[in-house]
């Protein structure tokens, strides 16, 4: 059963299943005068299902003794069912029996009265257990709208992502896999000239749609070079200019962290500086390199200063950059984070045939944790230089 259509100027609807017109005389009449309490009563326990799938109670009143059925086997029906499932149920007895009691709460009975019972107690458990059940509607349909909301986030962070590409002695590929919250992750690669290549990948704190906007804009800064009295093909005037136009008492206290990348064809050479972020990994004849600097975060103290380091490549190279969603996989079921070494090893091994290394990490997160989304933006770029 879904949710009522307009929450707001919903009313409490109970729904009294009993075989006794009489009862349901008197329990209509102890509501009656209330006029925010909308009544409905269904003398045949066989179409109680039905009757509720109709009515849409926020509270069912139910007999326990009834001839056509076991009012015990109702509770279960009640509660087996995914249209009544989450409906508060009270159980109305002719006497104060501790064993079917316990036995009805067990089966998933919310209350227990004894009928007929006082019309202000009535009253204010109908009350008290729908307005927790309206509440709970309010939350799924508030959550439901969020979801989709992310979703058409991730989506459109999806679409700003450059696509793939082979040529001018590089090759591109990346993975993302946004997390169910949506984090703050996004990444870009694109040619100032014909000899330089800007590579970045950023990951602004929190999740939600406000870390998204947050590193759209860094991103569409970065793309579009509107930096001003910046040289983009030196990282440390970069972060410096990104630290003062992104502090985090101007952006609802969000701040990033980045790794940001200059890779020039004529000398084979890697200008970088990250700030706050994990090491990106180069992979060439010369082993395994972590490329970091030790600069802070964006956006949590003006005029900071940046420094930058330059990684030389030798023969053909790859270069791994990610954010921390990328390898801080916990496994269960001790729910331990993998290590970061494993990770390593795994993108510095060799190739498999027909399973690129981006497909072989996504495939170990999703085996791993039985799932299909992380409890953070899964993001990873791959740039080949031939």
């Amino acid at each position: 059963m879904t949710g009522p259509g307009n929450l707001a100027e919903h009313k409490t609807t109970v729904l009294l299943i009993d075989d006794q017109a009489i009862v349901g005389a008197a329990v209509g009449k102890m509501l009656k005068p209330e006029e925010d309490i909308t009544f409905h009563f269904c003398q045949d326990p066989s179409k109680a299902i039905e009757t509720a799938v109709k009515v849409r109670p926020t509270v069912i009143l139910q007999d326990l003794v009834m001839p056509q059925i076991d009012g015990l086997k109702l509770v279960t029906i009640f509660r087996s069912d995914e249209n009544t499932r989450d409906i508060p149920l009270i159980v109305l007895s002719s006497m104060e029996e501790p064993v079917v009691k316990a036995k009805a709460f067990e089966l998933g009975a919310n209350d227990y009265l004894v009928k007929l019972p006082d019309r202000i107690e009535l009253i204010a458990r109908v009350r008290h257990h729908s307005k927790g059940y309206i509440s709970m509607l309010e939350r799924n349909e508030a959550m439901k709208r969020l979801a989709s909301e992310l979703a058409e986030a991730a989506e459109y962070v999806r679409t700003l992502l450059p696509e793939p590409f082979h040529g001018n002695g590089v090759r591109t590929d990346w993975r993302f896999v946004p997390s169910t919250s949506l984090g703050g992750d996004s990444f870009g690669y694109h040619w100032l000239d014909g000899d330089d290549l800007l590579i970045y990948l950023l990951d602004v704190c929190g999740h939600g749609i406000g870390a998204a906007l947050l590193s759209i804009s860094v991103m569409n800064v970065i793309r579009a070079q509107t930096l001003p009295d910046t040289d983009f093909r030196n990282p440390t005037q970069v972060l410096g200019a990104l630290n003062s136009a992104f502090q985090m008492e101007d952006h609802n206290n969000m701040y990033f962290t980045i790794w940001y990348g200059v890779y020039n064809k004529p000398s084979r050479s890697l200008v970088y500086a990250s700030a706050g972020h994990p090491p990106a990994l180069l992979i060439d004849s010369g082993g395994t390199r972590m490329l970091r600097t030790k600069n802070t975060i964006i956006g949590a103290f003006p005029q900071m200063e940046y420094e930058s380091e330059t990684a030389e490549l030798i023969g053909p190279a790859r270069l791994y950059v990610f954010s921390d969603g990328a390898f801080e996989i916990r496994i269960p079921p001790e729910n331990e984070i993998w290590p970061f070494e494993s990770f390593v090893r795994l993108m510095a091994g060799p190739a498999s045939l027909g399973n690129s290394r981006l497909d072989r990490l996504w495939d170990f997160a999703a085996r791993a944790t039985k799932s299909e989304t992380l409890e953070d933006d899964f993001s990873i770029m791959e740039i080949t230089f031939e």
